[in-house]
């Protein structure tokens, strides 16, 4: 018994550690954001509101915010369309090289992106494509299409198939069986993909640097803002608010797609 005791202790110790080690960096980030100072000192110089009034006057990360706001809304649909038909395919249909082809689409989740973005960027050049929002938004598709899939799938694998054969049996059509039956049992895990591809669009920077030419997004933008320590602290603000507004995002896409395989049984 003390053994085990010891063993959840060390297994507690180390999860704290790792923890802290992780999101202590990003809890820092918001602490700075209210620092009196236009440069990043230990202890604070006092508590001010004042770069956060500032992003209202700051146009470029205004004009950043709101290219990376369009890109993700775009990639977060388009990915997710694709992702449903995608999980619906392999979930339902039997298939030749079923497992060949979940690993072929899920690729892009393991090539490093700074070779997927040097490979679309010769790709674009080659063909004579203007680099502009466009191609950030394929860059982000290729990217999210896999997480929004991997989140379908373990929606549909719940799902019992009879429920659509019955209403077809009660002559509803195949759009019409979609749109009764299957969207309705979907519907968690289509809004837990929508929030996390927007998520993952809009915070994405390697491909966003090598494809969005002079229409930056918000990441590429703050990047470029770093060689100049006096717009620092308003970077530092916008960035607290994005780590906020992100991880209350991807807290609640978790929370429906868990919720919604809760109640698939009582659905059925």
């Amino acid at each position: 018994m003390s053994v085990r005791r010891t063993r959840l202790n060390g297994f507690g110790v180390y999860a704290a550690v790792y923890l802290a080690f992780l999101y202590l960096p990003v809890a820092v980030l918001p602490l700075f954001s209210f620092n009196d100072s236009q440069y990043v000192t230990f202890p604070l110089k006092g508590f001010t509101l004042e770069w956060y009034y500032a992003l209202a006057d700051n146009q470029g990360l205004l004009n950043g915010f709101w290219n990376s706001v369009k890109v993700a809304v775009s990639v977060s649909v388009m990915s997710t369309v694709l992702g449903i038909f995608a999980a619906k395919a392999v979930t339902r249909y039997r298939m030749r090289g079923r497992g060949g082809l979940i690993g072929f689409i899920m690729v892009p989740l393991v090539i490093p992106e700074i070779i997927l973005g040097i490979s679309l960027l010769i790709t674009f050049s080659l063909g004579g494509v203007k680099l502009s929002l466009v191609t950030v938004g394929i860059g982000h598709l290729l990217l999210c299409v896999p997480f929004s899939m991997l989140v379908l799938i373990s929606r549909m694998e719940g799902f019992d198939p009879s429920m659509e054969e019955a209403a077809r049996d009660l002559g509803e059509n195949a759009w019409g069986t979609f749109w009764r039956v299957t969207f309705p049992i979907m519907l968690p895990g289509i809004v837990a993909s929508l929030l996390l591809t927007f998520t993952i669009s809009f915070d994405e920077f390697v491909l966003a640097f090598f494809l969005c030419g002079t229409d930056a997004t918000l990441p590429v933008h703050i990047w470029s803002q770093l060689r100049f320590p006096e717009r620092l602290p308003s970077v530092l603000s916008l960035g607290a608010i994005i780590v906020v507004a992100s991880t209350i995002v991807v807290f609640t896409a978790e929370l429906i797609r868990r919720g919604g395989v809760q109640l698939a049984p009582a659905r059925v």
